[in-house]
């Protein structure tokens, strides 16, 4: 990998910013890319390096974001022959242009570790804190001076007996985190939501709030609730659909002279034509299209 880019993941990684690696790892004559070829792509679309032109970089971006968005890496086959059945875990997509080629691309999502904000030092929060350690979350124990500060995408769980609670759960819900629980019983969590609805917070944001926190295990002792909060963090996580950016969902185009799909939020080349938008996947679509005796 080229050293400008090594710097640019490092710097992106320090940031807890998430982008996506991307590795030539197999090429066939006359494709332009070559194996080792590298490039990163970035949550917001950016393209950094070379994998590949034309047709190539389009997928890449697409894919990239994907990736990105539901944390699974993907081996790419993209070949003018792509039928879609081919090596098992391998994603066969077309590349029409002709320019010609195949080239196989694995992309690698790289994501922030995951985070565990535990306010409390009750037994149940010491436990909690050992096992997500143990699962490699990034633990942070009680960060009472500014719980706002750094909670977006954070699992957190309130285990303060009271204490604070009121305006601890008005910080964490307004800071954006991935779960919330709270260890209480419903009576007084019942208690605590209607104080907040008349302080003006949102009952759907209350909503999904879990009070008590944890599965329903039978658990007893510390050690029990704290691994049923777990269970109910990792349930959360996997059956939560992963949200894609809006543009990879619905701003898709299909190029009309390959039938390749283009992102337009991302396409470099297209043209407006009599009111209406093409897109391409490269600037050799584009020019074939408008030699056909379309002008834009």
């Amino acid at each position: 990998m080229r050293p400008e880019l090594l710097a640019l993941a490092a710097s992106l990684a320090a940031r807890g910013e998430r982008f996506a690696l991307v590795t030539v790892v197999r090429r066939e004559p006359p494709s332009s890319a070559r194996v080792g070829d590298t490039a990163l792509v970035t949550e917001a679309g950016e393209y950094h390096g070379w994998a590949g032109g034309g047709c190539t970089r389009e997928v890449i971006l697409r894919e990239s974001r994907r990736a990105i968005a539901d944390g699974e890496p993907r081996l790419l086959s993209l070949s003018p022959g792509a039928s879609g059945e081919m090596r098992p875990g391998m994603q066969s997509l077309p590349m029409a242009c002709e320019s010609g080629g195949t080239v196989e691309i694995y992309v690698e999502p790289v994501l922030p570790a995951l985070r565990l904000a535990i306010f409390g030092a009750t037994p149940a929060a010491e436990a909690l804190a050992r096992i997500g350690q143990a699962m490699g979350y990034e633990v942070q124990r009680s960060p009472q001076d500014n719980p706002q500060s750094d909670l977006r995408g954070a699992h957190v769980l309130i285990a303060t007996m009271g204490d604070d609670d009121l305006e601890l759960l008005q910080k964490v819900l307004a800071a954006g985190a991935a779960y919330v629980g709270v260890i209480a019983s419903r009576r007084r969590f019942e208690h605590v939501r209607e104080t907040l609805v008349a302080c003006r917070v949102p009952r759907e944001a209350l909503e999904k709030v879990h009070a008590p926190a944890g599965l329903d295990i039978g658990a007893k002792g510390p050690e029990e609730i704290a691994l049923s909060v777990m269970a109910q963090i990792v349930q959360e996580r996997r059956k939560k659909p992963s949200v894609l950016p809006a543009e990879v969902i619905s701003g898709e185009a299909i190029d009309p002279i390959c039938k390749m799909t283009v992102n337009t939020a991302t396409a470099r080349h297209k043209a407006e034509v009599e009111g209406r938008m093409y897109y391409f996947c490269c600037a050799g679509c584009k020019s074939k299209f408008l030699e056909k005796g379309v002008r834009a």
